[in-house]
This record gives C-alpha cells, sequence and structure tokens, in this order.
C-alpha cells in the first residue's frame, strides 16, 4: 500500500509529506550517508532556527457541482491503479520468501540478492545508518597510525625561516596535505624581519691584570634580537637569572649596574633573563649551557632575546604584503648586547673570577662557580655584537577538514617548520606528526565515516625559532575573528624528546580533556595509561607556559585555550635543543623506543582534537577558572591591612571573584537542561562557552602596545602576578612601591573579572549583579 499512496501522491503533483534530517544532510564526494554518532539527534535545529523535522500539510481545495462526478471517476481509477500497484506488491514479496532455504531456516535479502523471475518487483530496504562511538573513533585513530613506520617519515629537517631550504620543505608539506584530500590546502605569505649573524663575527674577550686575555669569535650560536653593540663590565654569576636570582644578588650586596651578568641557560628563556638583567641596569648578557643541564662542552646554544612573540617590527599588527608599516617596535626588544658562550668559555670565565664563592645551589657541574669580581683591577668582559637585520618572505601552510555542522568553528593543530640546525627534535618531530594526524583523520573521514560537527584546522609555521613569528603574524592578521572561530590550539614542537615523563602546560579550560586523554591512551613503556604514570595531582604538575612556547600567543595574545605537552626524560629535557647537534641520529640514541613514543604522542593530539570535534558540546572546563580565581585571592588577601592603609578594599575584587561562580554555575546549569541536540541552542551554549578564554584579555590595554594582554598567562602591568610583585614591594621595598599604579592595578584586574563574569551570564537581562 506505500506504493499505492506513494503513486496517487504523484499523481497529484505534491511533494513528499515531511522531510527527513537526513534528506537535509551534507552531501560529501557522492555519499549520501549520514554517520550518527552516540548522542542520536531526534530533531535538530536548521539554520533558519525550525526543526528539520518540519512535516508539510497540504491545502484541501474546494469542491463545486460542476466537477463532482469527475472527480468520482477520477477517485474510482485511481483506488484501481492503487489496488493493481499493492498486489503486484504482494505478490513479489511472496516470491521473495518461497526463496528461504528449508534446510537452513535462512533467507536471502531480495534487495541484496534479486529473484530471476520477470514479473517480480524488488524492495529496497532502509539502509542502517552505522552508529560510531567515541571508544570506535579511538579503535579507528589508533589504527591509522599503528600501520605508520615513523622510521621512514621522519627524515624531515629544515634550516633558517625564509630560506630555500624552508621553502622548499613548505612546498613539500602542502603537496602532501593536497594529498591527503584534504577540503583545502592553502598558504599565507608574511614579510617579516629577523636577525642573523653578521658578516663578522660576534666577540667576547675576558681581561685580566694578572693574566693573558682570553679572546673568542663566535661563528655558531647567537641570540637573535640582541642590541647590535659593545658592552665592557665586571663579570657578574646570577644563576638562571630569575627574578628570585637577581634578588637573592640583591641580598648579598652585589650590585648589577654597569656590568656584564652570566646565566646559566634554562628554566625560563632568554628574553626573559635579559629583560631582567637589563631592568637592574646590566650592560650586556652572556647566556651558556651548564653540562648539569646539558651536557654539552664545545657547543652554543640559539636563541632569541625579544621579550614578546611575532615580528618585533611590526608589533600588534600583521605583516602582510599590503601593510603599510608604521615606524614601530617591539617594546620587549632588549637594548643590551646578548651573546651564548660554550660551557668550557664559562669555566675560563669562572677561573679568572675572584669574589664570593657560589651558594651550592647555583653551582652545576663546572670545576668553579665565583659570584663576581671584586677589584678595581681584575677581570673584566667585553662583548661584541654585530648581528645584522634582514628582511625575509616566510610561509604559513595550512590544510582543513571541514566540520559538518559547524564548519566554521575549529580546532587547530600546529607545528614549527623551521630551525636554526637540523631541528630533529625542535621542528621535525612535531611537523612528521603534523602530517601523519592529518592523513589518519583524513582517512577517518573519506573511508571511515567518521563526520566531524566541527573543522580541523592543520597549520605549518615558519620562523617559530625566532619567537613564534609565524604562528603570532597569522594570529594578529585575523585577530578580529579568530576568537570566535578558533576553540583551541594544540602545539606539536618537542612532543617527543624522551620517554620516561609526560609534562603539559595547559589553559586551565583544557584540564578537562587532557585528563580524559591520559585515561584513553596508553603509556608505552609501562604499559598502563598515561594518567595512571602521571597521577591523580596531575594538575598541579602543569608546567607555566614559557614565552617561547608556539603555543602561547594563542593563550595570551589571541584568548585562546591552547596546550603543548612533551614526553621527556629529565628536567632540562632533551640536550641539544637549540643546537647544531639536534640530529635525528642524536634523538634516536637519546629516546629509547622513539617509534613509540611518536605514535603515542600523535594519539594524545589526535583524540584531544577528535573529542573536541565529535560531541555536541565543546569539550572545555569554563568552571576550572574558578580554581584559578580562588588561588589569587588567597594570595591576595593577606595583603587587607596594606590596601586598607591605603583608603581601599578587596569587597569588589570579591564580588567580582563571587559573580564569576555564579555564572558558570547558571551556565552548568542551563546546559543540563538543554536538549544539546537542538542545533540553535547547543550552538548558543557553545558560543558562551568558548568564548571564556577571551574575556580574560583584558579590554584596559591596547594590543599594539601590550599585545599580550592576558591577566593570568599575560606580560604586563595588567596582569594578577604582576600585581601581586608590585603589591609585595609595600613590605619589602616601600620606596619601590607606586600607590596610584597599584589603584589602577587592582581597578582595572577587578572590572576584567567582572565583564568576564558578565559575558558567561548571557543576555543582559540574565546578569543579576548586586553593585
Amino acid at each position: 500500500m506505500d506504493h499505492a499512496r506513494s503513486a496517487i501522491s504523484n499523481l497529484f503533483g505534491s511533494g513528499p509529506l515531511s522531510y527527513t534530517r537526513f534528506s537535509l544532510a551534507r552531501q560529501m564526494d557522492g555519499d549520501s550517508s549520514h554517520v550518527e554518532m552516540k548522542l542520536a539527534e531526534e530533531e535538530e535545529v536548521g539554520e533558519n532556527g525550525m526543526t528539520d523535522n518540519i512535516h508539510t500539510r497540504v491545502a484541501k481545495t474546494r469542491n463545486s457541482g460542476r466537477n463532482l462526478w469527475c472527480k468520482v471517476a477520477a477517485g474510482g481509477l485511481l483506488f484501481l491503479i492503487g489496488f493493481l500497484i499493492g498486489y503486484l506488491s504482494y505478490r513479489g514479496r511472496m516470491q521473495a520468501t518461497s526463496t528461504c532455504s528449508d534446510e537452513s531456516n535462512t533467507c536471502r535479502n531480495p534487495a541484496i540478492t534479486p529473484s530471476t523471475g520477470d514479473n517480480d518487483e524488488y524492495i529496497e530496504e532502509p539502509k542502517i545508518e552505522p552508529v560510531l562511538y567515541w571508544s570506535d573513533l579511538k579503535m579507528m585513530l589508533s589504527n591509522e597510525l599503528r600501520a605508520v613506520n615513523f622510521n621512514n617519515v621522519r627524515e624531515l629537517s629544515s634550516y633558517e625561516a625564509g630560506s630555500e631550504t624552508d621553502e622548499s620543505l613548505a612546498n613539500n608539506i602542502h603537496g602532501q596535505l593536497t594529498d591527503f584530500k584534504l577540503d583545502k590546502v592553502w598558504n599565507d605569505e608574511h614579510y617579516i624581519t629577523l636577525q642573523v649573524q653578521g658578516s663578522s663575527p660576534n666577540k667576547v674577550t675576558i681581561e685580566s691584570s694578572t693574566e693573558r686575555p682570553i679572546k673568542l669569535e663566535i661563528t655558531d650560536g647567537y641570540v637573535a634580537y640582541s642590541a647590535r653593540a659593545t658592552a665592557t663590565g665586571k663579570p657578574v654569576y646570577a644563576n638562571y637569572g630569575r627574578t628570585e636570582d637577581f634578588q637573592e644578588l640583591n641580598k648579598m650586596d652585589i650590585p648589577i649596574n654597569g656590568s656584564v651578568v652570566l646565566v646559566r641557560a634554562g628554566k625560563i628563556s632568554f628574553a626573559e633573563k635579559v629583560a631582567n638583567a637589563e631592568g637592574l641596569n646590566a650592560v650586556g648578557v652572556l647566556i651558556y649551557p651548564d653540562p648539569a643541564d646539558y651536557r654539552l662542552h664545545s657547543e652554543v646554544l640559539f636563541g632569541h632575546a625579544h621579550l614578546g612573540t611575532g615580528d618585533p617590527f611590526t608589533p600588534g599588527f600583521p605583516s602582510f604584503n599590503h601593510t603599510q608599516f608604521p615606524p614601530a617596535k617591539s617594546s620587549g626588544l632588549p637594548g643590551i648586547p646578548v651573546q651564548t658562550i660554550a660551557s668550557n668559555a664559562a669555566t675560563d670565565l669562572f677561573r679568572k673570577m675572584n669574589g664570593e664563592v657560589a651558594p651550592k645551589e647555583w653551582t652545576g657541574s663546572l670545576l668553579a662557580y665565583k659570584m663576581r669580581s671584586q677589584n678595581t683591577d681584575g677581570t673584566n668582559v667585553t662583548l661584541e655584537v654585530n648581528n645584522q637585520m634582514v628582511e625575509r618572505k616566510i610561509h604559513n601552510i595550512f590544510g582543513v577538514i571541514q566540520g559538518f555542522d559547524e564548519p566554521d568553528q575549529y580546532v587547530v593543530i600546529g607545528a614549527q617548520r623551521d630551525s636554526w640546525g637540523p631541528g630533529a627534535a625542535k621542528a621535525g618531530v612535531g611537523t612528521v606528526m603534523l602530517l601523519e594526524l592529518a592523513r589518519a583523520i583524513s582517512s577517518m573521514v573519506k573511508t571511515g565515516g567518521y563526520k566531524p560537527r566541527r573543522s580541523i584546522v592543520f597549520a605549518s609555521w615558519s620562523a617559530g625559532e625566532f619567537g613564534a613569528v609565524g604562528a603570532t603574524e597569522w594570529l594578529e592578521g585575523y585577530s578580529a575573528t579568530l576568537h570566535t572561530k578558533a576553540f583551541a590550539y594544540i602545539n606539536l614542537d618537542a612532543a617527543v624528546v624522551g620517554s620516561s615523563n609526560f609534562r603539559i602546560s595547559a589553559s586551565p579550560m583544557l584540564y578537562k580533556i587532557v585528563e580524559q586523554t591520559m585515561m584513553g591512551v596508553k603509556d608505552p613503556i609501562r604499559e598502563r595509561s598515561l594518567y595512571d604514570t602521571v597521577g591523580s595531582d596531575w594538575a598541579k604538575k602543569v608546567v607555566p607556559f614559557r614565552m617561547d612556547n608556539a603555543a602561547f600567543p594563542f593563550l595570551a595574545y589571541a584568548g585562546i585555550p591552547a596546550i603543548s605537552f612533551s614526553f621527556y626524560d629529565d628536567e632540562e629535557g632533551y640536550p641539544y635543543l637549540g643546537t647544531k647537534q639536534d640530529t635525528w641520529r642524536n634523538l634516536a640514541l637519546s629516546v629509547t623506543h622513539l617509534d613509540k613514543m611518536f605514535r603515542t604522542a600523535a594519539e594524545v593530539a589526535g583524540q584531544m582534537a577528535i573529542k573536541m570535534t565529535y560531541d555536541h558540546q565543546l569539550y572545555l572546563g569554563y568552571e576550572q577558572y574558578n580554581q584559578e580565581l580562588l588561588k589569587f585571592i588567597m594570595k591576595i588577601s593577606p595583603y587587607k591591612r596594606e590596601i586598607k592603609e591605603m583608603n581601599l578594599t578587596l569587597q569588589w575584587l570579591y564580588s567580582a571573584r563571587g559573580d564569576f561562580s555564579r555564572a558558570t554555575e547558571a551556565l552548568k546549569k542551563e546546559i543540563e537542561n538543554t536538549d544539546l541536540s537542538n542545533r540553535l541552542l547547543c550552538r548558543m551554549m557553545n558560543d558562551r562557552i568558548m568564548k571564556v578564554e577571551y574575556h580574560f584579555l583584558s579590554p584596559y590595554v591596547s594590543p599594539k602596545d601590550t599585545p599580550l594582554r592576558h591577566i593570568f598567562f599575560g606580560s604586563g602591568s595588567h596582569t594578577l602576578s604582576a600585581l601581586l610583585d608590585h603589591l609585595s614591594l609595600r613590605k619589602t621595598n616601600p620606596s619601590a612601591f607606586n600607590p596610584d599604579l597599584f589603584k589602577n592595578q587592582l581597578a582595572l584586574a577587578t572590572w576584567t573579572i567582572q565583564g568576564a563574569a558578565n559575558a558567561i551570564s548571557g543576555d543582559i537581562w540574565n546578569i543579576d549583579n548586586e553593585f
């Protein structure tokens, strides 16, 4: 009778009486199937706000006496036609039933194995749509990656950004992403300013009144964006060059003014070491790799001294070719010369210093450690830097797998492509993983039936060695829209430099997905989950982002939740990062089961990306910022008395923190009571979730003058850490405390938090704050 009804409907010329969401499903490569996820959608909201299961109603026509008999006759004819069609359909089904085997008690499906009868009519049974559960997707990804022999694909090396080898590798990656049949592959060009070694080598001269001077001409490592200058001063040892190290020197009454500071590499970025020394009026900085940290003796390191990210000569705006550059430069550029030296050169310098012996906790593996040269005729150090600026064109390469429901929202997976030397761990590891993840996930979509709700963007950055320049220029170029589109960034740089331990740097909003991923990925060495390896207290071990981490500008500049992770052995990790010894051979010798670690790291990144594009709800833990705010409140509360003495109160700050907590709780309840299979409502919830990070970018500072605006992770006086550091001066150094500056810091921090709370609350009429 279905055929009869269909025939009658077609005779009257009417369309189908209902539309299912499968008839509206997106068509890809001729495939009309739609794969259902575990959370089945019974009714979805369409683009116009109406449900997709729309039932149309056929309007009744008016009857008149003149055509009554005609309609009766037509109705009789149609009834007869319908009866004949129904009879033939029934007869065909009966004949198909007779094909059953009595012995096996099984039947052939007539839609698959047709009968040979001439009068048979075959009924095609509806297809049963496959269901992909989360466990299925994890297994599919694991199988795709298991099929890869990483030993055969990892021979990727690049050299300096903008060089011919860098451009050649960019073209190679563009071609591979195209071969993987991603939905779109493209590239961005940027014209940037880099600092390279000059035609004359940099020089370090160690002079002593009692011995012949030691002159070093350094032709290997250097520090990009150092001031091009010559400086002479007494050497002072400052351990790792951290703020607390310089505070210790102050307690020892060792002045920094006019000195050349010697610091160990590690713990913090080169740029932070230089900024700390310059802030205390040092005239130059020497950086060496202590054998206790790097196991190097004659090797010179490479790094950069820009206290920021991106091209320092286009701060806050992109270096596209069509941009007219104003005469500007970053305030994070140092004004003093900086150079790296080998550990054996540092040994010579310590030997010539005649000051106090360094405390035990400041010593490494050299023969001796002195704090300074005391006498007026003691050792002097002359530092000459001849680096030069060059203009380079770089390429960022992109490929995208477009989402099927919300293609305009995406997770970005990125890796640095360039390196100063061979860069096996620094750039090669991430590039190999990036390509294999693009291939694996594309295969899951094209042949495995996976249909991500949101898009996945794969990005290969150039000029990462100079401070995430390629990534930052991209963020600056699309800053007006990226915070509404990109909901997470996964950094693959140096993801495998060991096998014993696992560490994470991440936005608090990604803690939830990190934990689930660690539970779902097996530690290949210990044959247990990563979660069991790291421990249930893993969140307390999260490592703060270093400024030279490529994920840092996504979080601190663009307000996009970001994560960077690494398998490593000891605290400083792989000893050859930033040297010309960072080769595939040394990496293979340093990392046990390198092939397995590659696969495991790729699985970690892949699971996070798929999870965030699989669920209805964005997998972002916005509630975690309640804990971060609580930590800040606990740190500032002991200063209540000092704040009261300035006729100020912390009540407004407490109120803002309370409003944020109530707003997140209300959003959580609203999500729990929302039908997330309803497209429109789910999108509204997700929009509010993904903007939480962005609202912690201070709206009270200029993105041009202070681009790293995040109050938790940024850099500048607007940050919560800067507020606490400044407030502590009221106790430790009252003359350096500025009451007016603190009043501004407290007010702006309070209103940034309050603004984030208001934004999470949703519509303006839902905000219920008591001021």
